[in-house]
């Protein structure tokens, strides 16, 4: 409950928000008062008399200089960027791996050839599941459904298919746009990178045209989805007025499957599963669903312990996988407390930036540990929040520093649950999510905040224009089941 100070506080706070963050308008409210009185006092005779006392350049400096900085502000702002729609992969029951399924199947493995997995890794990974917070309907690809498991450039390329060419099929069928409208693509894929790339085979596939600007970003980890969003931004910028940018997230799964007994490198076999997302951006505002208000992009690769975090490498006996290190919640942690330093003045109204440098500047003032770092409260700029669905640990620290309810985190902790980590398609699940369970309003503000390899931490901030008509998507066959109570332990 706190103390009688304290709630006295928290009920002064709404009218201290609202005073602060209308300033001007506060401020200017009295002002104008005066002015009008004054402007009474005098009289009309006498007002008109000094009107005309004022000299023609005056005026004309009153009025062209207003005008040109205007004009001129028009003409170099960024053109506004907007979402006309998304669409994520729908996976398919054939591919679904409950607990008992994937930890046969790890057992299975033990007695392949080559491979150094034995039975203390699959009771590591037992116990990890149990904590993981995923539930029975995560999806493997094909590939990893077969003893030992398919990690060929054949069965890698069958998965890049389904799941990217399955996410732009429903992205056209909702927008009806035609591939040949769309001037720019760029996809990103961390772990996966052939000849030809993912842009060659999207362009193939659908016939795009000759002059299609196309990037393929490889290796910039879970985050790399905002960083293609900020990418298509750049290149709307300069692109003809209402052209369109397809951006395209996934990871690839196939040929990424650790089959040695490092721990540190056994926990992505359990947490990553198959997903994509496709994203329409234009600048056009012509039927868009959202507005891109802000693209913040923060890395601290600088230092050794974050560059190697999370880190491909072979072991000692050749095996390829992913380690993560231990550290990866405090580096974690680092780097989002950069990205919010980053973004903080460009999206929390003057009520929290006022508290938060008093905060600091009495810390430095008064050299007094006692007196706590203000952390803001970023409900104050957001509706949603889309937190990469990393893991359970992530959400939880995420929760707990930028001081989230349960409800602000539950599309993250679902979205894990029934899809798994989907890496830097995650965020666009969560969105989903959202919008199925009809809490998308008009003006709703979405904070979307994504970790990846190097180690980033990434920010986009959109603005609903348009709610969905319907809940169509990735939970259309599961979300009145949702949300669930997760255990700490699920015991099966």
């Amino acid at each position: 409950m706190g103390s009688p100070a304290a709630q006295q506080l928290r009920q002064l706070k709404p009218l201290y928000q609202h005073v602060v963050n209308n300033f001007v308008a506060v401020l200017a409210a009295p002002v104008a008062v005066a002015a009008a009185v004054a402007a009474a006092r005098v009289g009309p005779d006498e007002l008109l008399a000094r009107l005309h006392a004022l000299r023609a350049a005056h005026v004309l400096l009153a009025v062209l200089v207003p005008a040109a900085a205007a004009a001129l502000y028009f003409l170099l702002r960024p053109r506004p960027v907007y979402m006309v729609d998304y669409a994520c992969f729908r996976t398919r029951p054939n591919c679904r791996v409950p607990f008992a399924t994937f930890l046969e199947h790890a057992k299975l493995v033990t007695f392949v050839e080559g491979a150094s997995i034995d039975e203390r890794s699959v009771r590591f990974m037992t116990r990890l599941l149990e904590r993981s917070g995923l539930g029975e309907e995560t999806c493997l690809p094909p590939a990893h459904h077969y003893i030992p498991p398919y990690r060929n450039m054949e069965a890698s390329r069958a998965e890049v298919e389904l799941v990217i060419f399955s996410a732009i099929d429903d992205l056209l069928a909702k927008t009806g746009i035609s591939p040949a409208a769309i001037d720019i693509l760029v996809v990103n894929c961390s772990l996966f990178a052939p000849i030809p790339s993912f842009t060659d085979m999207i362009i193939r596939k659908y016939g795009m045209r000759p002059d299609i600007k196309n990037v393929h970003l490889s290796g910039m980890g879970c985050s790399a989805g905002l960083i293609s969003v900020g990418l298509a931004r750049n290149f709307l910028q300069v692109a003809p007025k209402g052209a369109h940018a397809l951006v395209v997230s996934t990871e690839t799964i196939t040929p990424n499957y650790y089959v040695g007994k490092e721990r540190a490198m056994l926990l992505p076999n359990c947490l990553f599963r198959m997903g994509g997302a496709a994203v329409l951006l234009s600048t056009s505002r012509s039927r868009a669903r959202f507005r891109l208000a802000r693209v913040v992009r923060t890395l601290t690769g600088a230092q050794d312990s974050a560059y190697r975090c999370v880190f491909q490498e072979e072991d000692g006996e050749g095996h390829r996988g992913i380690n993560l290190s231990k550290d990866l919640m405090t580096i974690a942690g680092d780097a989002l407390k950069a990205n919010i330093t980053a973004i903080g003045p460009l999206v929390l109204p003057a009520s929290e930036q006022l508290l938060f440098a008093l905060s600091f500047i009495a810390r430095r003032v008064l050299s007094n540990r006692r007196v706590k770092p203000y952390l803001p409260d970023f409900r104050t700029a957001f509706e949603h929040f889309c937190i990469h669905a990393g893991g359970r640990a992530v959400i939880d620290e995420l929760q707990r520093s930028l001081g989230l309810s349960d409800q602000d985190v539950e599309a993250s902790r679902m979205a894990l649950h029934r899809f798994g980590n989907t890496s830097s398609s995650s965020v666009w699940y969560e969105l989903a999510y959202i919008e199925a369970k009809g809490r998308m309003r008009k003006g709703d503000r979405v904070w979307m905040i994504g970790f990846g390899s190097g180690f980033k931490c990434n920010s986009a901030a959109w603005e609903c224009i348009a709610p969905p008509r319907n809940a169509e998507g990735p939970w259309e066959e599961s979300i009145c089941r949702y949300p669930v109570d997760i255990p700490e332990v699920l015991k099966h």
